[in-house]
């Protein structure tokens, strides 16, 4: 392992996950404070919060908190983490233009061979890299909430990144701990948005036509084979079972399959009523209590945490 630094660029919930994950590795960081990050104060709470939990249930010893905090800094100045990192994680909000501006400032300021990565999760990395000169070290690292449990990162590739650049994001994302994939084409949805939204759109699809509730469609997935992806994925399946069973289930039940172009009805009469979940007091698909939500945020992280556990991955 070298000794990487680490730039981070924005110090909301994702940009902090990803410092902390490489401060709890050893590395030192340095995080932009970008828009009303400096205003909110809180990414140093944060990212403390983060780590007594994972301490509360015996991933880390609460007595490293305090050198883990130690090692990120925060800097409201591009150029001083231009002249630092060895790669900058891109962590901002999810507007082409505005991320265009700031690579194209970071392309300008960085040595040649800093790698300047994106997290975005659905905007277009070749894009985002439009205005920048140096087109070849910018690639696409799109990082899974809450980053410091979550073990995916999708590299994704441009019409112009170098190999070097590939090779040495590999490299830097397996010192830090993470399971990185290769996105060999610059598409929306890169590679597992687009499996996990044509989930969710089969999923509203059998709510809408009445053949389950959304909590029976949650139950399904979490009981059943929601339990067995994180083990055995889709490729390992078919393979197991026999192409030939694939090939008859496809063809019988492929025509029955929701294959819609647009956000469906029922999704966008919750939004026209105001109904947007959690951030509108639980009025979703579901209704929740206050205490249904603390309770489902809470326990995200505690089972998280159980799982990677149990299949070795933190």
């Amino acid at each position: 392992m070298k000794n990487w630094k680490i730039g981070v660029l924005g110090g909301g919930k994702m940009g902090v996950g990803i410092a902390q994950l490489f401060a709890m590795k050893g590395y030192f960081v340095k995080i932009v404070l970008v828009g009303n990050d400096k205003e909110r104060g809180d990414s140093r709470p944060n990212m403390e919060s983060n780590l007594n939990v994972l301490a509360e249930n015996g991933v880390i010893d609460a007595a490293v908190i305090p050198q883990v905090l130690d090692r990120v800094s925060y800097t409201e100045d591009m150029a001083e983490v231009a002249g630092f990192a060895d790669i900058i994680f891109e962590c901002i909000v999810e507007k082409l233009e505005v991320k265009q501006s700031y690579f194209q400032t970071l392309d300008q300021l960085c040595p040649t061979h800093v790698v300047l990565a994106s997290n975005t999760s659905a905007i277009s990395i070749t894009q985002i890299a439009q205005l920048s000169l140096h087109k070849e070290r910018i690639i696409g690292t799109h990082y899974w909430n809450p980053a410091y449990l979550m073990p995916l990162v999708e590299v994704i590739k441009t019409e112009h990144v170098s190999q070097e650049t590939v090779d040495r994001t590999f490299e830097i994302l397996r010192d830090g701990g993470k399971h990185p994939v290769l996105v060999q084409k610059d598409v929306p949805g890169f590679l597992a948005n687009r499996l996990q939204h044509a989930l969710f759109r089969e999923a509203i699809s059998i709510v809408e036509k009445g053949i389950a509730t959304p909590q029976d469609v949650d139950e399904a997935i979490k009981y059943g084979f929601g339990m067995r992806v994180g083990i055995s994925a889709p490729f390992e399946v078919m393979d197991m079972g026999g192409l030939d069973l694939t090939y008859n289930i496809h063809s019988y039940l492929f025509p029955h399959i929701e294959d819609t172009h647009e956000a469906q009805k029922l999704l966008c009469d919750h939004i026209a009523k105001g109904e947007l979940g959690f951030k509108t007091g639980g009025h979703g698909f579901v209704e929740r209590t206050p205490e249904e939500m603390a309770s489902a945020n809470k326990n995200l992280i505690v089972q998280l945490i159980k799982v990677a556990k149990a299949l070795d991955r933190l």
